[in-house]
């Protein structure tokens, strides 16, 4: 998560430049108000629906995409997908770059599970209900930025039921590229836990956890934290919590 109070150092740094979608336009509105008020984040634009999000992001290139799944048209899934794929094959400058580092935050208005793994397997890096709090919305636009994924707990539950039994009729081919211990990371990414609390589990270092993480996920060939749970659900290793 981007720290509180980062002082001077590095000013442009601490902004973080957020489009925000949604077919409706109070809940837009009140999105980019409370965006807008807040420090340390600036409202490159708003989208009504999917097809103006991807103009816009290739226009303003922002860090973050707020990104409504039902929309007339093309909907939030398609626009996520069609956004992230342009951020992985242009990058640079040029027209339709909307820039690698690019994250997309899923807000829905109640627990819609099947849209919600959709969102996921196309790449968004996490997604909350649009009745989340307006700090706990803010630290997750920063916590998205910063690599990691969100998921609302109610939402996290749904996605556990949902994919409660491994869908997958065949093994991935990936995992038994994975160590025991890349496996069990897996697992506990699976489960929703973050980095920190991998490590207090599994008595590593937080860094050795990043590493195991980043390693399963290119053994996997994912591009997100969010698609590595999906994948350790419907491959049957996602970690049961008590």
């Amino acid at each position: 998560m981007v720290p509180e109070g980062t002082g001077s150092a590095a000013p442009a740094a601490a902004v973080l430049r957020v489009l925000v979608v949604d077919d409706q336009f109070l809940i837009r509105s009140g999105l980019t108000a409370l965006l807008t008020a807040a420090p340390g984040f600036e409202v490159v634009g708003e989208a009504g629906d999917g097809e103006e999000a991807v103009r816009l992001a290739a226009e303003t290139r922002p860090d973050v995409v707020l990104m409504d799944i039902r929309m007339p048209g093309t909907d939030g899934i398609a626009a996520t997908e069609r956004i992230l794929a342009e951020a992985e094959a242009g990058g640079g400058a040029g027209a339709g770059a909307v820039g690698p580092r690019i994250k997309v935050l899923v807000l829905t208005t109640f627990d819609s599970d099947e849209y919600v793994l959709r969102a996921l397997r196309v790449g968004a890096a996490g997604f909350l209900l649009k009745d989340t709090p307006p700090d706990r919305l803010l630290a997750a636009v920063a916590t998205v930025h910063a690599g990691e994924m969100l998921f609302s707990p109610g939402a996290l539950r749904g996605l556990i039921d949902t994919c409660a039994a491994p869908v997958a009729r065949v093994p991935h081919p990936g995992l038994d590229a994975l160590t025991p211990r890349e496996r069990e990371v897996l697992g506990l990414v699976g489960a929703g836990l973050s980095n920190a609390d991998i490590a207090g589990r599994l008595v590593l270092s937080a860094a050795t956890v990043k590493t195991h993480v980043h390693r399963c996920m290119s053994k996997l060939g994912l591009s997100s934290r969010a698609q590595a749970v999906v994948v350790a659900h419907e491959f049957g290793v996602a970690a049961r919590m008590p």
